[in-house]
């Protein structure tokens, strides 16, 4: 594969640029700019964002235009993202819902759905998140309990999620229920879209050990839906949710943003060894060559996926590659930069940290990361099975019905 633009990309990149030097602030001139310091500004800020790229074409390049996309293509969306990560702008407010719930209702909503949803998210006017993980069912998203019984055309749910990113301030969200207990766990489940402010739906956030509460619990009681919000055939559930798995993955596994080795590099040079720049140490030198190097496996690898989304198919399993190897890379690189800075590593405030704090909260919130979007382990047998062809894990409730299987007194 060649890896240089084409005379058409170079281009689109420079068109890019020019767009983004006029709108936006580089991350190097950046530094002296204000956080935003609730969460009311965080949504003001990168909506208004969202909406400008929207109007540019720049908001989900490869969707329609008809769904207010920019009716690009893949290579062309892969410049942008590339550009774009130069430059200090809002992000992740959104990765969610126009990450994997979008995709999801694009693969399996009915056209009206489509038409309704699609060009408010792209636009950034409504917020989605994803309701999957429970607190019974562990990294096994087939053992959820969360159940949706028929009334008529409605159905009604009642359970509880947990985890669910953004809950607080999303508009929609996802959710896979359980419709037959009847059947082994993965032929039961059906999914539908919801209106986060329907009756019953409770959020509670969750404190983190960051200090943040980006997670929250999720309780549903007695919630209405209509027939007309189920994504797919009832009991096609897991069907459906293995496209939101599958973008997820690919999603969390080119996460941009964190610290990298790049940033290591200049970190080094700015912070000293036996009084002189830590970047002349033979051990640090190979500490930062290797992530360096699985950088560059990350990069390549995330390229084979996008050749599939090039030629309309969906991420394949190799995506749980890339996310198991960003995640372990986003915490070792976060502890390692924090041990550089000595004393001032394990601190937080901006305003005294040497690196404004930014690996103390990459190595507090790498954790997560290893968690989101299925364990290291699940994925490790993802691998294991679908990639590698090895024998699978044993699965002593695989055929048994959902009501039968075995539970914890």
């Amino acid at each position: 594969m060649d890896f240089n633009d084409t005379p058409e990309e170079a281009t689109y990149r420079a068109q890019v640029r020019s767009w983004l030097d006029k709108n936006a602030v580089r991350k190097a001139d950046a530094k002296d700019l204000p956080l935003p310091k609730t969460l009311e500004e965080v949504l003001k800020q990168s909506k208004a964002w969202q909406a400008k790229k929207a109007d540019a074409g720049y908001a989900c390049i490869t969707w329609p235009k008809e769904w207010g996309g920019g009716g690009g293509t893949t290579i062309q969306n892969v410049i942008y993202g590339q550009e774009e990560s130069n430059y200090a702008v809002p992000g992740g407010i959104f990765a969610i819902g126009l990450g994997m719930c979008i995709p999801t209702v694009m693969a399996w909503g009915p056209e009206d759905a489509k038409k309704r949803y699609v060009g408010p998210a792209v636009r950034g006017d409504e917020i989605w998140c994803q309701l999957f993980s429970e607190p019974a069912g562990g990294s096994d998203v087939a053992g959820l309990r969360t159940r949706a019984e028929k009334d008529g055309d409605e159905w009604v749910i009642n359970g509880q999620k947990v985890w669910t990113s953004g809950a607080h301030y999303s508009d929609f969200g996802i959710v896979l229920t359980r419709t037959d207990p009847n059947v082994p766990k993965h032929k039961g489940l059906t999914m539908f879209y919801i209106d986060m402010k329907s009756p019953g739906v409770e959020v509670r956030p969750i404190k983190q050990m960051s200090g943040g509460s980006d997670f929250n619990e999720v309780f549903f009681t007695n919630v209405r839906v209509k027939d007309s919000q189920r994504l797919g055939n009832v009991g096609d559930g897991w069907k459906v949710a293995l496209t939101t798995l599958m973008n997820e993955r690919l999603a969390v596994g080119g996460s941009q943003g964190n610290a990298d080795a790049d940033d290591l590099i200049e970190l080094a040079r700015e912070t000293e060894i036996a009084g002189e720049p830590a970047i002349r140490n033979g051990a640090v030198r190979e500490r930062i060559a290797n992530w360096y190097v699985q950088a560059q496996g990350l990069k390549f690898t995330r390229f084979r996926t996008l050749t599939a989304l090039s030629r309309g198919e969906t991420p394949g399993p190799e995506s749980s590659i890339s996310k198991i190897v960003a995640a372990n890379k986003m915490q070792e690189l976060g502890s390692f930069g924090m041990d550089l800075q000595d004393m001032g590593g394990v601190i937080r405030d901006r305003s005294v940290s040497p690196a404004e704090g930014a690996y103390t909260e990459q190595w507090i919130g790498a954790a997560g990361y290893r968690i989101a979007g299925g364990t290291d382990e699940i994925l490790r047998n993802i691998v294991a099975e679908r990639v590698l062809g090895m024998p699978q894990d044993v699965r002593v409730d695989k055929d048994l019905p959902f009501n039968q299987a075995p539970r914890g007194k």
